[in-house]
């Protein structure tokens, strides 16, 4: 295995030269020691496509493939596989909800085989060469693009955008609090869509490029596959695996940002909310009893409760879970324990799923989705694809949504939509 320092470079710009040779890029935009890597993945080689849920079982084929090598630990990613999951995987997951979800036409899942990488460590500020195979010649192709590198043009993106009606998600919030009453859900997660029709053709890097500055990430991420590509840049993390601890990071409480004095009220209300911090807490509950379905009895445990983090446009309440893996659990049986996040769909999950498919009536696609990936030293690291574009046929299509539960009020969660979709909207702005 080869681990060769090199010199900083903006990982991004590795995107735009060649897409083919550098596909997927998974990006610490504002970082800590909790996301204190960027990757870029290089030189694909096989893929697994899922296309309809009767083709194959794609986490059985996936796990077939994912073999565990001991390599430098010290690095997130030494040769391993990309994945991409989109909502409707749980098509697969849970069998019963496959005929209630809406059909796309991309993808449902796929993982890429990566046997290169370049990675920067912002702790240490290095960056880093990873070839699995000491392979020389695809060695020597990323230290000759490094060297062709050239910035990224900041072009102005131009075009119109239009929003899903009003009344299509006011409703859905009314019928949700309907479920509520009726005992049948605690909470639904009710999402809503935009769509951007681009003037020009636009590179998905460009893009990619001016969402970092207006709403910068700790799990952002560019991924060019096919004739799409997901421009992200998603706060939130599914799931990560380091040395046989399980973590999960789960988002939910939002207020908008406010300017000056009104900030600090913001904080305040949303961190000390009834409301808020009832549906935080239940929502720890449910990712806790997930964990539980793959990890060591008695070995969940919350080490970082309640924390506020902030954003350009909204704060947010974060927790942290921990848990210790049980021997021979591997990225199938994890999956199926955590995905999608409890947070981007209601509790319980399953009625909620089969609420939201009655109620959104069209796929989510990447959205709540989640990209990753397996490392061949046992680590893993997905996040939750929120805040994010899809990038395809010259449109950019988003999400955005909002958490239901007894006491909401339509409007408010129509405005709370609205808050979430700036950071994405400020992209057109610029």
């Amino acid at each position: 295995m080869t681990i060769q320092e090199i010199q900083k470079v903006d990982l991004t710009s590795f995107c735009y030269l060649n897409k083919e040779r550098y596909p997927f890029l998974l990006e610490s935009v504002n970082h800590n020691e909790n996301n204190r890597y960027s990757i870029l993945f290089a030189c694909p080689e096989k893929s697994i496509v899922l296309r309809d849920f009767s083709d194959f079982d794609f986490l059985n084929e996936l796990e077939s493939h994912c073999k565990q090598k001991s390599h430098d630990l010290n690095l997130p990613f030494t040769g391993g596989w990309f994945i991409y999951l989109s909502y409707e995987l749980i098509g697969q997951i849970e069998p019963t909800l496959a005929s209630k979800l809406q059909k796309s036409n991309i993808p449902i899942a796929y993982a890429v085989k990566i046997p290169s990488a370049v990675i920067t460590d912002h702790k240490l500020e290095k960056t880093f060469i990873v070839d699995e195979d000491d392979d020389d010649t695809r060695i020597n192709q990323i230290l000759s693009d490094m060297r062709a590198l050239e910035n990224i043009p900041d072009e102005t993106i131009d075009g119109e955008i239009s929003e899903e009606n009003e009344k299509k998600f006011t409703d859905g919030v009314k019928s949700s609090l309907d479920y509520i009453v009726a005992g049948d859900v605690f909470q639904v997660n009710l999402s809503r869509k935009w769509s951007y029709s681009l003037n020009s053709k636009q590179d998905s890097a460009t893009i990619y490029k001016k969402l970092k500055k207006a709403n910068p990430a700790p799990f952002s991420a560019l991924i060019q596959y096919e004739n799409f590509s997901i421009i992200s840049s998603s706060p939130e993390r599914l799931f990560s695996v380091n040395d046989g601890t399980l973590e999960t990071r789960p988002i939910a409480g939002t207020h908008p940002r406010g300017k000056g004095r009104l900030d600090d009220t913001q904080k305040e209300n949303l961190i000390s909310h009834p409301k808020e911090i009832a549906e935080h807490v239940m929502l720890l509950d449910l990712e806790r009893n997930d964990m539980g379905r793959v990890c060591e009895y008695g070995s969940v445990y919350v080490n970082e409760i309640m924390t506020l983090e902030t954003y350009p446009y909204v704060h947010h309440i974060v927790s942290n879970i921990k848990g210790n893996l049980r021997n021979n659990i591997g990225i199938k049986e994890i999956v199926k324990a955590l995905f999608p996040g409890g947070t981007i769909t209601g509790c319980p999950k399953v009625r909620c799923m089969e609420i939201i498919s009655e109620l959104e009536q069209m796929p989510r696609e990447a959205y709540t989705g989640s990209v990753g990936y397996v490392s061949q030293n046992g680590k893993m690291d997905f996040n939750i694809l929120i805040r994010s574009f899809i990038h395809k046929n010259n449109t950019l299509t988003f999400r955005a949504g909002a958490g239901i539960v007894f006491d909401s009020n339509p409007l408010r969660e129509l405005a709370e939509t609205r808050h979430k979709a700036q950071g994405l909207i400020k992209v057109f702005e610029s």
